[in-house]
């Protein structure tokens, strides 16, 4: 795909000012973020992304246009799954939901600086040697498999190694200060609970770009196809996490769905690598991972609406790559 810099810079340059705005109208000043508002900004990003979608089917061909609403569709799924991830987050740190937007809002921005420079990467390393295609592969085939055995556990603050890190070398305040990182306390300058939360999501998107970037390459090669997929659904994700809010607790499979896409995807990645190296292996069509990928999110979404019709008390799962450390019981000599 001959994408110019004129088109990467006005691109670019569209999504840093969908940021800016954002910024100084929504963001502008903390409040309840209520289900019209939501509504009404999510069908606002789905609407852009579709559009620019369309831009891409009619300048570019079918077949751009076909890997640029997989890989949207992908970046979309896989992000629904950050938003479990974020609710655990904020409802464990207890950040008054008038804040929420602002974590949020840092989470989105923070998430697409590293995934620019991860996208850059991880074009470089497919251009230059085509095993890693494999590697990318193999990633997403553990995860899978991970998330697969553990999707019904959700994953904690003490699972964070930046966290814990945090914790024991920074002086630190138990109580907020609105939507602050650091305050003033007897003229000393001290972290707030905020800040922890800041490095929580900051660190949680590092680990879901890991997975993501891979996942989206495995459904297109094209870097400018990957970055606007990833910036496309990263801008909708906050409006998407207040819509959503509510009925997340719902979705109960869906952290099994979306660990059955990424070994799908994961798997797709080395049938590629073999069929540039051996031609016998068959390649898998962008239209038919598209398809793939829809049924098991249709799947998994109507399962667990039934799920939770029958059973009201089951709940759905962020889910987990690994087992949750075992606590070590305080032996009394401990506690003397």
């Amino acid at each position: 795909m001959n994408v110019t810099l004129l088109t990467w810079a006005i691109v670019v340059g569209a999504i840093l000012a969908l940021i800016v705005i954002d910024l100084l109208t929504i963001s502008r000043k903390p409040h309840e973020v209520m289900f019209k508002e939501a509504a009404g900004w999510s069908i606002f990003y789905i609407g852009v992304a579709i559009a620019f979608g369309v831009w891409v089917w009619q300048s570019a061909g079918s077949v751009y246009g076909t890997e640029y609403f997989a890989a949207y569709l992908v970046e979309k799924s896989l992000s629904v799954d950050n938003l479990f991830v974020f609710i655990i987050i904020l409802a464990q740190f207890k950040v008054p939901s008038i804040y929420h937007q602002r974590v949020l809002m840092f989470g989105v921005i923070l998430a697409l600086v590293l995934r620019a420079i991860f996208i850059a990467v991880g074009a470089a390393a497919l251009a230059a040697f085509s095993f890693t295609f494999v590697i990318f592969g193999a990633i997403l085939i553990w995860t899978g498999v991970g998330l697969f055995k553990h999707w019904d556990e959700d994953p904690t603050p003490e699972d964070n190694f930046l966290v814990k890190v945090i914790r024991n070398r920074i002086a630190m305040t138990d109580k907020f200060d609105g939507s602050k990182a650091f305050t003033k306390i007897d003229g000393k300058r001290i972290a707030t609970p905020m800040f922890t939360v800041l490095i929580a999501i900051a660190s949680t998107d590092l680990l879901f770009a890991l997975d993501s970037i891979p996942a989206t390459f495995g459904v297109t090669e094209e870097p400018f196809l990957v970055f606007t997929a990833n910036a496309f659904a990263l801008l909708g994700l906050r409006a998407l996490y207040f819509l959503l809010k509510g009925l997340l607790d719902k979705l109960i499979y869906l952290s099994l769905g979306l660990s059955i896409i990424l070994m799908f995807i994961g798997v797709k990645l080395i049938m590629t690598y073999l069929h540039e190296t051996w031609v016998q292996i068959p390649k898998i069509p962008t239209l038919t991972s598209l398809a793939v990928i829809g049924a098991i999110l249709v799947i998994s979404t109507v399962a667990s609406l039934i799920k939770s019709k029958k059973d009201p008390t089951a709940v759905a799962h962020a889910g987990r790559v690994t087992a949750a450390p075992i606590k070590k019981k305080k032996d009394a000599s401990d506690t003397k």
